[in-house]
């Protein structure tokens, strides 16, 4: 089983990979599609067994290569099974296309989006949870990243429904982009958890040493 140093850093090339393939799978679709009006989705069902439909996959897999690692960093289970909820409805999502812009929903698309609206909500649940074991500035940047992705998830909703569809391209990307920046914390912060084979401490952990010597220094002229 590789360490929490090799699993972080693997997943970070996950990550890097799963958005250079984004990208690419945006730039190759026709340009009658707007990114602005029209869901990631959108554009994979117009490729299907894509670019895009790889990075989901991938962004899937580099998930699944943090859960050993954030069990040894002291990770409940909810957070694991939230991230596994992730994973699995990224993978969904991949596998079980939308339909066609324009078309009526059928009942793969309806397992599409359901499966999307898990894997949106899971993450940032499971960030919020990973802040305490994390600690450090981590903790801070995961309850961040987390609200901000809890708030645009629910301003994609919105869209969806009462907004008439305005502008929800434009939600969700940068609902994904907030929420693989959460992930990339995670993977980060893991990778530099040991170097060389010995744990690197964390702030507060140089605090309390720091107290803790002062504390046993003899004072001066005892």
């Amino acid at each position: 089983m590789p360490g929490t140093r090799n699993s972080g850093l693997l997943a970070l090339g996950g990550i890097a990979l799963a958005a250079v393939l984004a990208v690419l799978g945006h730039l190759e679709v026709s340009d009658d599609l707007n990114p602005w009006s029209l869901t990631v989705s959108d554009f994979a069902v117009s490729d299907r067994g894509g670019v895009i439909d790889t990075a989901m996959a991938v962004l899937a897999a580099a998930t699944v290569v943090l859960l050993p690692a954030l069990r040894r960093a002291g990770a409940g289970r909810l957070a694991g099974a939230l991230l596994v909820a992730w994973s699995a409805g990224l993978l969904a999502a991949a596998v079980v296309p939308t339909n066609e812009p324009g078309l009526p929903m059928d009942t793969a698309a309806y397992l599409h989006r359901y499966a999307s609206v898990v894997a949106f909500l899971a993450l940032p649940v499971a960030g919020w949870l990973l802040a305490r074991p994390l600690g450090g500035r981590t903790a801070g940047w995961l309850r961040g990243l987390a609200l901000t992705s809890l708030l645009l998830a629910a301003a994609m909703v919105w869209s969806a429904y009462p907004g008439d569809r305005m502008l929800i391209g434009l939600a969700e990307r940068v609902l994904i982009l907030a929420e693989v920046a959460l992930l990339a914390v995670v993977a980060a912060t893991l990778a530099g958890r040991r170097v060389g084979g010995v744990a690197v401490p964390r702030a507060w952990e140089h605090r309390q040493l720091a107290d803790a010597s002062r504390e046993v220094t003899p004072a001066r002229g005892a």
